[in-house]
């Protein structure tokens, strides 16, 4: 399907307001071209410019990346160091981009595990961009959703232990509160490039009613062709959030 006028794309009121997206195929793509895989990480991050831009320009409220899970550590030692490196380093060079672009940036996962100067540049990252107001680019970094939904849950029970929650009942509302997400938009379209066709402990509270797309297209070759060919797949769906298809028609007509 070919990809939307950009300018229909920036009035389009059905356009996801949050898009969260795996990035997978970075060491495929090198290794297709004979190249050492961090080869392929380096050309991921032109990719991340690339999307962030679409995103910003076409007025997308949350785009989520999935920058590092919690089960990358059980890489090569020497392709988790080099990705921390490239971590550091992408952030030393974009943070001022995206403030002067009016990007707010903000981090998910668990940052212990990492270094203290490198928790230091997520925090300062944030700190600096916190007022932006064109798109809130949320990076996944030592993340995953179970570890979200534990981290939620201990919270609650801290609470509750303390006296801060009070005959308070364990509701969706009350977990949503305490997730890493808190504040933000559900996603409504989630992408995975490079053909694998998991959520791979991606966001699983966050993702119930998600829209879902698959491409074999590896991440540094997803341009914004790609984006606008996936947004495109995901206003073609009916999303019926357990209503009938009838249901959902009755009420756009009497929108």
């Amino acid at each position: 399907m070919p990809a939307q006028d950009s300018n229909n794309l920036e009035s389009d009121t059905n356009n996801p307001r949050h898009i969260a997206i795996i990035m997978d195929g970075n060491g495929r793509w090198a290794q297709k071209r004979f190249m050492p895989r961090t080869v392929g990480h380096q050309a991921g991050v032109k990719a991340v410019r690339n999307i962030v831009e679409y995103c910003a320009k076409h007025k997308v409220e949350v785009l989520t990346l999935f920058a590092f899970s919690s089960e990358n550590w059980r890489r090569p030692e020497s392709e988790v160091s080099l990705l921390m490196g490239l971590f550091m380093t992408t952030l030393q060079s974009e943070i001022n981009k995206l403030h002067r672009n009016n990007i707010r940036l903000r981090f998910i996962g668990d940052r212990t595990a990492f270094s203290d100067k490198l928790q230091q540049k997520m925090a300062a990252g944030e700190a600096l961009t916190q007022d932006n107001t064109a798109l809130t680019l949320v990076v996944a970094a030592n993340y995953g959703g179970h570890w979200d939904m534990c981290q939620a849950f201990q919270k609650v029970v801290e609470k509750m232990a303390v006296g801060e929650l009070i005959n308070q009942k364990i509701s969706e509302e009350l977990i949503n509160q305490h997730l890493s997400t808190a504040g933000l938009p559900e996603p409504d379209l989630f992408i995975r490039t490079g053909g694998e066709q998991r959520v791979s402990n991606f966001m699983l509270w966050q993702l119930a009613y998600t829209e879902l797309y698959f491409t074999a297209t590896l991440w540094p070759d997803f341009d914004q062709n790609s984006l606008a060919d996936a947004i495109e797949s995901f206003k073609s769906r009916q999303r019926r959030f357990g209503h009938t298809s009838e249901q959902v028609l009755k009420k756009s007509v009497t929108l």
